[in-house]
């Protein structure tokens, strides 16, 4: 049985990917920076930088958010698609950019603490402070 391929873009179509096999469960990170990038909290999935297939990549732009971090969206239409920590060789991908179904389910919120106040996370899932 071949791997299931994932698909995905951002809100212009500008920048395209595709991972192929099973994804990693999501986490959603409450972090203040996350919740400014994203408009809410950020939730994605975690894999190798090299298993990402990046398609219009001279449309991603990178903004380097913090001392070990990065962060890439389209420069068209300013969709939030990556969190790349600088030092390593895995990439998170947003769950929200997937156009096919990823048959995953948020495994755990972390930066909790940092949550908005506008919100209740009550799923019953585990909660890290940081």
């Amino acid at each position: 049985m071949r791997d299931a391929i994932h698909r995905g873009s951002c809100l212009c179509g500008a920048v395209r990917f595709e991972i192929e096999g099973q994804l990693k469960a999501p986490d959603a990170c409450h972090c203040s920076q996350c919740r400014k990038t994203s408009g809410h909290y950020w939730a994605s999935t975690d894999l190798k930088e090299a298993d990402l297939g990046l398609e219009g990549s001279e449309n991603v732009t990178w903004f380097q958010s913090s001392e070990g971090v990065k962060r890439g969206f389209c420069a068209t239409c300013g969709a939030s698609l990556f969190w790349k920590p600088i030092a390593k060789d895995v990439i998170a991908v947003a769950m929200g950019a997937f156009d096919t179904p990823t048959r995953t389910h948020i495994e755990m919120h972390i930066f909790a603490a940092d949550k908005g106040d506008y919100y209740d996370i009550a799923d019953g899932l585990p909660q890290r402070p940081q």
